[in-house]
């Protein structure tokens, strides 16, 4: 079962209410959005948008009971601004970003984003889309795998790691990729926390998916989808997406556009993580439209 992280800290930030209309960008499985219409109803319109026509499936089926106040679209919420236009569905008064990797994606072995499942390296939130993880991994240069590694991983092996897939090549699964990842850092350098490859299967699911990209230009449009008055709760699953969901909200505070309402970001509370343990890295982060 799909668990929505920060779920009651999100609709005491979020505040939705009876004929109030909210945007949720990353509908997933429909987790936050169900307890969302319980508030809105009656009255209330649950805008979800994915770019996974499979979390979108599973959202219908979990939001049945619910459909004259709900709409469901495809498509990536950096592009959220003009998906309302085109629906003639204007500004909202709350937006809910939930970002990253969903459990129920992690579940589909054959996406290729679990270290775990072995599958083809696929990573593709939108399947429709023309690269994935194996054109990556077995088609770019050292220097620029290196820098993907670094930059979006945060890995600090980067250099290691990409001479060790370069010389590997051609990696076609998850498993062979784990392994040269593992095979390439010494045991003394390991995290005892987290496994080897995680930081690279990380780096590479933000690479395919533009996934950083896709965050600064949602964050863009932001000011022209919320009413005056209205909430933005953005929940977060690394260093990279909360630092720069942080500086916007600064500068939007600073042009006057934004208050923040969280001074610093909320996180799970101990009794949540042992429950989900998916969610122990979220940070939400919350701001009212002024």
């Amino acid at each position: 079962m799909h668990r929505a992280v920060l779920l009651q800290e999100v609709l005491e930030n979020l505040k939705p209410a009876p004929g109030k209309k909210i945007l949720d960008c990353t509908v997933g499985g429909g987790g936050h959005s169900r307890f969302i219409l319980e508030l809105i109803t009656p009255g209330g319109k649950l805008i979800g948008i994915d770019q996974d026509s499979s979390a979108l499936k599973t959202a219908s089926e979990r939001l049945k009971g619910f459909e004259k106040e709900t709409v469901l679209i495809k498509g990536n919420f950096r592009d959220a601004k003009s998906i309302l236009t085109k629906q003639g569905l204007g500004k909202v008064d709350g937006v809910l970003y939930d970002l990253g990797l969903s459990s129920l994606q992690l579940e589909e072995g054959e996406r290729g984003f679990s270290i775990k499942l072995n599958a083809p390296l696929d990573m593709r939130m939108d399947r429709g889309q023309k690269i994935n993880a194996g054109n990556l991994v077995n088609k770019i240069s050292e220097p620029d795998l290196k820098g993907i590694l670094k930059s979006l991983g945060e890995e600090r092996q980067a250099g290691r790691i990409a001479r060790a897939i370069v010389s590997r090549r051609p990696i076609m699964t998850t498993h062979q990729l784990a392994e040269t990842v593992l095979r390439a850092i010494p045991a003394k350098r390991r995290s005892a926390r987290i496994h080897p490859a995680t930081r690279t299967f990380q780096a590479l699911r933000i690479a395919v998916n533009d996934e950083l990209g896709a965050l600064n230009e949602a964050l863009d449009n932001l000011p022209g989808i919320v009413k005056e008055g209205g909430r933005i709760c953005i929940i977060s699953f690394h260093s990279l997406e909360d630092r720069i969901v942080k500086h916007r909200f600064k500068a939007y505070k600073k042009a006057n556009i934004l208050n923040i309402v969280t001074k610093k970001p909320i996180t799970p509370e101990r009794e949540e993580i042992l429950i989900n343990p998916r969610s122990r890295s979220a940070k939400l982060r919350v701001a009212e439209r002024i």
